[in-house]
């Protein structure tokens, strides 16, 4: 499922993201990477996108994507959900801009990363087994240079990293309600952590 926050929908936006082929990415996707479950993705604003990085990942701004995975320990409270993914459409359309592709790629370049990190790779704490993942589906799927290889990670990948990733931890599921106008969305949970 692909909610889009209604603060986020505006014409442009409607216009510039195409939803059925949004949602038939996600299952391919999710099929080349063996990740099993539902998703469900959130589409929103920088400031909703910063409510949930500070209060998740104790980081006061926006960021391009959140992921928030089921772990082992609760799968028997959701047994059919992979997770949820969280995407600023304003850092996606900034980062659109920047690397001149559509909004429709730079999301499906978002989904990517996040339905990666459902699955259980992470970047900052591997050894370059996500990089390279996400570079071999990139391809698969003709999208343009990922997260990671634009900012520099699959060199960085590639060593250890000594430091901690800075995740927050949840006591058991939580969701976050977000506000949004009259609509109150709860497709975000977090379990254990965030990525």
């Amino acid at each position: 499922m692909i909610l889009i926050e209604p603060d986020a929908a505006n014409a442009s936006i409607r216009s510039a993201l195409k939803l059925r082929e949004l949602r038939g990415f996600v299952s391919r996707a999710k099929t080349a990477i063996g990740l099993h479950g539902e998703v469900s993705a959130f589409l929103a604003t920088d400031g909703t996108i910063r409510t949930l990085n500070r209060e998740f990942r104790k980081k006061d701004k926006a960021t391009d994507v959140l992921s928030f995975p089921v772990d082992a320990e609760h799968l028997h409270d959701a047994p059919r959900q992979a997770g949820d993914l969280a995407i600023s459409l304003d850092t996606a359309r900034k980062q659109a801009a920047e690397h001149g592709h559509t909004l429709q790629i730079e999301v499906k370049i978002l989904l990517l990363h996040g339905l990666l990190h459902l699955a259980g790779y992470d970047h900052e704490t591997d050894k370059g087994q996500m990089a390279r993942r996400e570079k071999i589906l990139r391809e698969q799927f003709d999208l343009p240079a990922g997260l990671i290889q634009r900012s520099g990670g699959e060199k960085k990948a590639a060593r250890p990293i000594a430091k901690k990733s800075a995740r927050a931890t949840a006591t058991g599921v939580k969701t976050a309600s977000v506000k949004t106008g009259d609509v109150k969305v709860g497709a975000v949970k977090a379990r254990d952590r965030v990525r």
